[in-house]
């Protein structure tokens, strides 16, 4: 008496073996979970304290995989409640992008504890200079002489090491580099761009006598001589600032 062998897999019963080995690996999504409004704060907040520059919307949308529009909605609802409990973290919008930055209430300690005491700040110079570049940029140094009245060669190069302005190409007819505030700058001041700079029309005269003045000093033969002292003084990179 004969017997078949017991459990023979048959062509039919290998067939059906093989998607049930598969059913047991995880599945993979091309798309994650969407995260709850809780969670997406937690996220944007792990997010915003790494980065070296303000961070814009869709570049935030882009890492949690939310919408533009929820994510400007959890920023702005986050910036209202930390500044509702009086954090010391204050998070806003400035330089075309998002970033946390210490509460300006609390500067003082902060500058305790990072400068030792010691505060760098800009001289008068320097802010007269920055502020001419500001309202009338691209212009070249001939152009911030000629509206200061002295040589800033030395406080240029001072704003160009500190990250304020940058070199804008160069001008047409003169062939002189020109000068423009830079992303930093924005962000040093708070301002989400150029436009939120205050008016100064109140306390300028018009801007065709600045223009007019400043043509009646280039074609003075003394204003002349400084701007060749200045080329030459360039030439020679003697690295000596004529301004602090």
């Amino acid at each position: 008496m004969s017997s078949a062998p017991l459990d023979e897999p048959d062509d039919e019963g290998a067939v059906d073996a093989e998607p049930e080995l598969s059913d047991t690996e995880p599945e993979l999504s091309d798309t994650e979970p969407e995260l709850s409004d809780t969670e997406l704060a937690a996220v944007l907040e792990s997010l915003l304290l790494i980065v070296d520059s303000p961070a814009g919307a869709e570049q935030l949308a882009s890492a949690t995989g939310a919408s533009v529009n929820r994510i400007t909605e959890t920023l702005n609802r986050m910036s209202a409640e930390l500044t509702a409990r009086g954090s010391g973290m204050d998070l806003r919008y400035a330089g075309d992008g998002w970033r946390l930055y210490t509460r300006t209430a609390y500067a003082p300690y902060v500058e305790r504890l990072l400068l030792d005491g010691a505060r760098s700040k800009l001289t008068r110079a320097a802010l007269e200079t920055l502020a001419v570049v500001a309202y009338r940029q691209p212009l070249t140094r001939a152009r911030i002489s000629a509206v200061r009245g002295v040589n800033v060669d030395g406080v240029v190069r001072t704003l160009l090491a500190r990250g304020l302005i940058a070199e804008a190409g160069v001008d047409p007819d003169t062939n002189a580099t020109q000068y423009s505030t830079t992303e930093l700058f924005l962000e040093r001041l708070g301002l989400a761009s150029l436009a939120d700079l205050p008016a100064l029309a109140p306390l300028l005269p018009d801007v065709d006598l600045i223009d007019d003045i400043s043509d009646s000093l280039e074609s003075d033969p003394r204003f002349a001589r400084m701007n060749k002292a200045t080329a030459s003084t360039e030439e020679l990179d003697t690295g000596l600032d004529t301004e602090d």
